[in-house]
Protein backbone atom coordinates (compact mmCIF):
# COMPACT_ATOMS: atom_id res chain seq x y z
CA UNK A 1 0.00 0.00 0.00
CA UNK A 2 1.47 3.49 -0.82
CA UNK A 3 1.97 5.85 1.78
CA UNK A 4 -0.81 8.24 0.92
CA UNK A 5 -3.45 5.77 0.71
CA UNK A 6 -2.23 4.82 4.57
CA UNK A 7 -2.82 8.22 5.52
CA UNK A 8 -5.59 9.32 3.80
CA UNK A 9 -7.19 5.21 5.31
CA UNK A 10 -6.29 6.59 8.22
CA UNK A 11 -7.41 9.43 8.97
CA UNK A 12 -10.57 8.49 7.74
CA UNK A 13 -10.44 5.74 10.47
CA UNK A 14 -9.64 8.66 12.87
CA UNK A 15 -12.63 11.05 11.30
CA UNK A 16 -15.22 7.75 12.28
CA UNK A 17 -13.63 6.71 15.41
CA UNK A 18 -13.75 10.19 16.92
CA UNK A 19 -17.60 11.01 17.23
CA UNK A 20 -17.66 7.55 19.20
CA UNK A 21 -14.72 8.97 21.36
CA UNK A 22 -17.16 12.31 22.24
CA UNK A 23 -19.94 10.22 22.83
CA UNK A 24 -18.06 7.95 25.44
CA UNK A 25 -17.00 11.47 27.50
CA UNK A 26 -20.22 12.50 28.11
CA UNK A 27 -21.86 9.55 30.07
CA UNK A 28 -25.81 9.26 29.96
CA UNK A 29 -27.68 10.47 32.84
CA UNK A 30 -28.29 8.03 35.37
CA UNK A 31 -31.65 7.87 37.50
CA UNK A 32 -31.95 5.81 41.09
CA UNK A 33 -35.14 4.39 41.68
CA UNK A 34 -35.58 3.82 44.85
CA UNK A 35 -38.73 1.23 45.90
CA UNK A 36 -40.13 -0.81 48.60
CA UNK A 37 -40.98 -3.88 47.05
CA UNK A 38 -39.63 -7.01 45.28
CA UNK A 39 -37.33 -6.74 42.43
CA UNK A 40 -39.24 -6.48 39.54
CA UNK A 41 -42.60 -7.53 40.49
CA UNK A 42 -44.15 -3.92 40.50
CA UNK A 43 -44.18 -2.76 36.00
CA UNK A 44 -41.93 -0.42 35.30
CA UNK A 45 -43.99 0.32 32.02
CA UNK A 46 -45.60 3.61 32.86
CA UNK A 47 -42.01 4.78 34.12
CA UNK A 48 -40.18 4.01 31.45
CA UNK A 49 -42.89 5.56 28.75
CA UNK A 50 -42.79 9.03 30.39
CA UNK A 51 -38.69 8.75 30.37
CA UNK A 52 -39.14 7.96 26.45
CA UNK A 53 -42.28 10.79 25.69
CA UNK A 54 -39.27 13.29 26.82
CA UNK A 55 -36.63 11.75 24.83
CA UNK A 56 -35.09 9.18 27.46
CA UNK A 57 -34.76 5.53 26.65
CA UNK A 58 -33.06 3.19 29.41
CA UNK A 59 -30.12 2.19 27.98
CA UNK A 60 -29.45 4.69 25.13
CA UNK A 61 -29.71 7.70 26.34
CA UNK A 62 -30.79 7.58 30.83
CA UNK A 63 -29.25 4.21 33.07
CA UNK A 64 -31.54 3.25 36.15
CA UNK A 65 -29.89 2.18 38.90
CA UNK A 66 -32.35 -0.30 40.80
CA UNK A 67 -32.98 -0.38 44.33
CA UNK A 68 -35.40 -3.11 46.08
CA UNK A 69 -35.98 -3.06 50.11
CA UNK A 70 -37.90 -6.68 49.32
CA UNK A 71 -40.79 -5.32 51.68
CA UNK A 72 -38.18 -4.86 54.70
CA UNK A 73 -38.88 -0.79 55.60
CA UNK A 74 -35.92 -0.77 57.34
CA UNK A 75 -33.56 -1.08 54.53
CA UNK A 76 -34.63 2.36 52.66
CA UNK A 77 -32.37 4.48 54.77
CA UNK A 78 -29.50 2.16 53.62
CA UNK A 79 -30.45 2.06 49.92
CA UNK A 80 -31.25 5.48 49.48
CA UNK A 81 -27.83 6.47 51.02
CA UNK A 82 -26.36 4.21 48.52
CA UNK A 83 -27.75 6.23 45.96
CA UNK A 84 -26.25 9.43 47.03
CA UNK A 85 -22.95 7.91 47.15
CA UNK A 86 -23.67 6.87 43.30
CA UNK A 87 -24.28 10.55 42.55
CA UNK A 88 -27.26 10.06 40.41
CA UNK A 89 -29.19 12.33 38.90
CA UNK A 90 -32.67 12.05 39.99
CA UNK A 91 -33.88 9.65 42.52
CA UNK A 92 -37.47 8.07 41.87
CA UNK A 93 -39.37 6.77 45.17
CA UNK A 94 -42.48 4.80 43.61
CA UNK A 95 -45.37 3.23 45.41
CA UNK A 96 -44.57 4.47 49.27
CA UNK A 97 -44.08 7.20 51.65
CA UNK A 98 -41.49 5.21 53.35
CA UNK A 99 -39.58 5.03 50.38
CA UNK A 100 -40.30 8.66 49.39
CA UNK A 101 -39.35 9.67 53.27
CA UNK A 102 -35.96 7.53 53.58
CA UNK A 103 -35.32 9.36 49.98
CA UNK A 104 -35.51 12.87 51.68
CA UNK A 105 -33.75 12.03 54.68
CA UNK A 106 -30.58 11.37 52.05
CA UNK A 107 -30.44 14.04 50.47
CA UNK A 108 -31.30 17.92 50.15
CA UNK A 109 -29.46 18.28 46.89
CA UNK A 110 -30.44 15.40 44.33
CA UNK A 111 -34.03 16.10 43.12
CA UNK A 112 -36.54 13.25 44.07
CA UNK A 113 -39.69 12.81 42.23
CA UNK A 114 -42.39 10.50 44.00
CA UNK A 115 -45.45 8.17 43.11
CA UNK A 116 -47.89 7.09 45.64
CA UNK A 117 -50.88 7.20 47.13
CA UNK A 118 -50.49 9.71 50.36
CA UNK A 119 -50.89 13.08 51.15
CA UNK A 120 -47.51 14.50 50.59
CA UNK A 121 -48.06 17.47 52.42
CA UNK A 122 -49.66 15.64 55.46
CA UNK A 123 -46.36 13.39 55.27
CA UNK A 124 -44.05 15.94 55.61
CA UNK A 125 -42.57 15.47 51.91
CA UNK A 126 -43.38 19.18 50.38
CA UNK A 127 -44.41 22.28 51.90
CA UNK A 128 -47.68 22.87 49.20
CA UNK A 129 -48.88 21.02 46.38
CA UNK A 130 -48.61 24.35 43.95
CA UNK A 131 -44.60 25.17 45.50
CA UNK A 132 -43.28 22.12 46.51
CA UNK A 133 -40.22 23.71 47.71
CA UNK A 134 -37.15 22.24 48.11
CA UNK A 135 -35.52 19.11 45.90
CA UNK A 136 -38.89 16.99 45.66
CA UNK A 137 -42.03 16.88 43.55
CA UNK A 138 -44.24 14.20 42.44
CA UNK A 139 -47.57 12.76 41.79
CA UNK A 140 -50.05 11.41 44.45
CA UNK A 141 -53.28 9.41 44.06
CA UNK A 142 -54.27 10.28 47.15
CA UNK A 143 -55.62 6.63 47.58
CA UNK A 144 -56.49 7.13 51.26
CA UNK A 145 -59.46 8.30 50.37
CA UNK A 146 -60.76 5.75 48.46
CA UNK A 147 -61.64 3.62 51.00
CA UNK A 148 -65.41 4.84 51.36
CA UNK A 149 -66.34 4.34 47.62
CA UNK A 150 -64.38 0.77 47.64
CA UNK A 151 -66.92 -0.50 50.37
CA UNK A 152 -69.63 1.32 48.41
CA UNK A 153 -69.28 -0.90 45.51
CA UNK A 154 -68.98 -4.07 48.14
CA UNK A 155 -71.98 -3.15 49.56
CA UNK A 156 -73.84 -2.67 46.06
CA UNK A 157 -72.06 -6.28 45.25
CA UNK A 158 -73.97 -7.82 48.50
CA UNK A 159 -76.97 -5.46 49.29
CA UNK A 160 -77.78 -7.73 52.17
CA UNK A 161 -74.39 -7.66 53.57
CA UNK A 162 -73.77 -5.80 56.95
CA UNK A 163 -70.15 -7.62 58.19
CA UNK A 164 -67.50 -6.12 56.08
CA UNK A 165 -63.28 -6.47 56.91
CA UNK A 166 -60.91 -4.54 56.05
CA UNK A 167 -56.83 -5.97 55.22
CA UNK A 168 -53.75 -3.56 56.50
CA UNK A 169 -50.58 -3.41 57.03
CA UNK A 170 -49.68 -2.40 60.40
CA UNK A 171 -45.64 -1.41 58.87
CA UNK A 172 -47.82 1.29 56.42
CA UNK A 173 -47.54 5.10 57.63
CA UNK A 174 -51.06 5.07 56.18
CA UNK A 175 -52.49 2.27 58.55
CA UNK A 176 -54.37 4.98 61.00
CA UNK A 177 -56.12 7.39 57.96
CA UNK A 178 -56.76 4.10 56.17
CA UNK A 179 -58.69 2.24 58.88
CA UNK A 180 -60.32 5.52 60.11
CA UNK A 181 -61.65 6.25 56.86
CA UNK A 182 -62.98 2.57 56.18
CA UNK A 183 -64.61 2.88 59.73
CA UNK A 184 -66.19 6.10 59.15
CA UNK A 185 -67.60 4.90 56.19
CA UNK A 186 -68.77 1.74 57.39
CA UNK A 187 -70.79 3.31 60.69
CA UNK A 188 -72.86 5.63 57.89
CA UNK A 189 -73.82 2.72 56.65
CA UNK A 190 -74.80 0.80 60.08
CA UNK A 191 -72.33 -1.71 58.79
CA UNK A 192 -69.95 -3.61 61.36
CA UNK A 193 -66.06 -3.75 60.22
CA UNK A 194 -63.61 -6.19 61.41
CA UNK A 195 -59.83 -4.84 61.12
CA UNK A 196 -57.13 -7.41 59.92
CA UNK A 197 -53.93 -6.82 59.90
CA UNK A 198 -50.84 -8.61 58.27
CA UNK A 199 -47.30 -7.68 57.27
CA UNK A 200 -46.20 -11.09 56.08
CA UNK A 201 -46.98 -13.43 53.42
CA UNK A 202 -47.52 -15.59 56.62
CA UNK A 203 -50.18 -13.54 58.43
CA UNK A 204 -52.26 -12.62 55.82
CA UNK A 205 -53.03 -16.74 55.72
CA UNK A 206 -53.33 -16.35 59.29
CA UNK A 207 -55.64 -13.02 58.80
CA UNK A 208 -57.82 -15.38 56.18
CA UNK A 209 -58.79 -17.69 58.79
CA UNK A 210 -59.93 -15.01 61.28
CA UNK A 211 -61.83 -14.11 58.06
CA UNK A 212 -63.51 -17.15 57.94
CA UNK A 213 -64.27 -17.84 61.72
CA UNK A 214 -65.80 -14.12 61.72
CA UNK A 215 -68.05 -14.63 58.92
CA UNK A 216 -67.00 -11.67 57.09
CA UNK A 217 -69.60 -11.10 53.74
CA UNK A 218 -66.82 -9.00 52.26
CA UNK A 219 -63.39 -7.77 52.24
CA UNK A 220 -61.50 -4.55 51.62
CA UNK A 221 -57.81 -5.09 50.28
CA UNK A 222 -55.79 -1.72 50.96
CA UNK A 223 -53.17 0.15 49.01
CA UNK A 224 -50.09 -1.57 50.52
CA UNK A 225 -47.14 -2.56 48.29
CA UNK A 226 -46.77 -6.04 49.91
CA UNK A 227 -50.42 -6.87 49.49
CA UNK A 228 -49.83 -5.83 45.79
CA UNK A 229 -46.04 -8.28 45.65
CA UNK A 230 -48.66 -10.58 46.99
CA UNK A 231 -51.40 -10.67 44.91
CA UNK A 232 -51.34 -14.46 43.52
CA UNK A 233 -51.91 -15.52 47.24
CA UNK A 234 -54.03 -12.73 48.03
CA UNK A 235 -56.54 -14.16 45.00
CA UNK A 236 -56.27 -17.95 45.79
CA UNK A 237 -57.19 -17.05 49.34
CA UNK A 238 -60.27 -15.14 48.39
CA UNK A 239 -61.31 -18.09 45.92
CA UNK A 240 -60.79 -20.83 48.41
CA UNK A 241 -62.50 -19.04 51.14
CA UNK A 242 -65.37 -17.48 48.31
CA UNK A 243 -64.65 -14.22 50.39
CA UNK A 244 -65.97 -11.75 47.53
CA UNK A 245 -63.19 -8.70 47.30
CA UNK A 246 -62.48 -5.20 46.31
CA UNK A 247 -58.44 -4.49 45.39
CA UNK A 248 -56.91 -1.15 44.97
CA UNK A 249 -55.46 -1.88 41.26
CA UNK A 250 -56.67 -3.38 38.50
CA UNK A 251 -53.65 -5.63 37.70
CA UNK A 252 -54.95 -8.07 41.03
CA UNK A 253 -58.66 -8.19 38.82
CA UNK A 254 -56.17 -9.16 35.72
CA UNK A 255 -54.73 -11.81 37.83
CA UNK A 256 -58.25 -13.45 38.62
CA UNK A 257 -59.27 -11.04 41.61
CA UNK A 258 -63.46 -10.13 41.78
CA UNK A 259 -63.19 -6.41 41.47
CA UNK A 260 -61.23 -3.15 42.10
CA UNK A 261 -61.27 0.31 42.26
CA UNK A 262 -57.98 2.89 42.08
CA UNK A 263 -55.93 4.71 40.43
CA UNK A 264 -54.69 3.73 37.17
CA UNK A 265 -50.52 2.86 38.25
CA UNK A 266 -49.00 2.86 34.54
CA UNK A 267 -50.58 6.33 34.07
CA UNK A 268 -49.28 7.53 37.16
CA UNK A 269 -45.75 6.02 36.92
CA UNK A 270 -46.16 7.86 32.93
CA UNK A 271 -46.38 10.89 35.01
CA UNK A 272 -43.63 10.52 37.09
CA UNK A 273 -41.23 9.40 33.87
CA UNK A 274 -42.43 12.98 32.36
CA UNK A 275 -41.36 14.86 35.65
CA UNK A 276 -37.95 12.89 35.56
CA UNK A 277 -37.22 14.20 31.72
CA UNK A 278 -37.68 17.62 32.98
CA UNK A 279 -35.91 17.38 35.66
CA UNK A 280 -33.05 15.84 33.52
CA UNK A 281 -33.72 18.81 31.01
CA UNK A 282 -33.01 21.39 33.83
CA UNK A 283 -36.54 22.03 35.31
CA UNK A 284 -36.43 22.29 39.07
CA UNK A 285 -38.56 20.06 41.06
CA UNK A 286 -39.50 22.84 43.40
CA UNK A 287 -41.36 24.40 40.51
CA UNK A 288 -42.84 21.71 38.70
CA UNK A 289 -46.42 21.21 41.35
CA UNK A 290 -47.98 18.04 42.56
CA UNK A 291 -49.77 16.44 40.64
CA UNK A 292 -52.95 14.34 41.52
CA UNK A 293 -53.72 11.45 39.77
CA UNK A 294 -56.98 11.65 37.73
CA UNK A 295 -57.90 8.97 36.00
CA UNK A 296 -59.52 5.64 38.39
CA UNK A 297 -60.67 2.59 37.44
CA UNK A 298 -63.46 0.61 38.31
CA UNK A 299 -62.91 -3.15 37.14
CA UNK A 300 -64.74 -6.29 37.35
CA UNK A 301 -63.88 -9.65 36.50
CA UNK A 302 -66.84 -11.36 35.32
CA UNK A 303 -65.56 -14.84 35.27
CA UNK A 304 -64.29 -15.07 38.72
CA UNK A 305 -68.03 -13.83 40.01
CA UNK A 306 -69.13 -16.87 38.18
CA UNK A 307 -66.52 -19.13 40.24
CA UNK A 308 -67.33 -18.00 43.04
CA UNK A 309 -71.41 -18.21 42.76
CA UNK A 310 -71.83 -14.63 42.61
CA UNK A 311 -74.49 -12.81 40.00
CA UNK A 312 -72.99 -9.07 39.36
CA UNK A 313 -75.88 -6.30 39.88
CA UNK A 314 -76.40 -4.33 36.29
CA UNK A 315 -75.97 -1.30 38.11
CA UNK A 316 -72.48 -2.02 39.06
CA UNK A 317 -71.57 -3.64 35.36
CA UNK A 318 -72.66 0.02 33.88
CA UNK A 319 -70.40 1.72 36.37
CA UNK A 320 -67.53 -0.63 35.26
CA UNK A 321 -64.92 0.80 33.37
CA UNK A 322 -63.94 -2.61 32.73
CA UNK A 323 -65.67 -5.58 32.71
CA UNK A 324 -63.52 -8.76 32.09
CA UNK A 325 -65.07 -12.11 30.29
Amino acid sequence: MKRRQFITLLGGAAATAWPFAVRAQQPMPVVGLLHIGEPFVYPLSGLREGLKVEGYIEGQSVAIEYRWAKNDVSRLPDLAADLVRLHVDVIVALTSGPAALAAKNATDSIPIVFGYGGDPVETGLVKSINRPGGNMTGITSMSGELGSKQLGLLHELLPGATRFAILLNPKNPFTESLRTEAQTAASANAEQLEVLYASTGGEIDLAFAQLVERKVDGLLITTDTLFNDRRIQLITLTARYAVPAIFPFRENVDAGGLMSYGPNLPDRDRQVGIYVGRILKGEKPSDLPIVRATKFEFVINKQTAKTMGLTIPNTLLALADDVIE
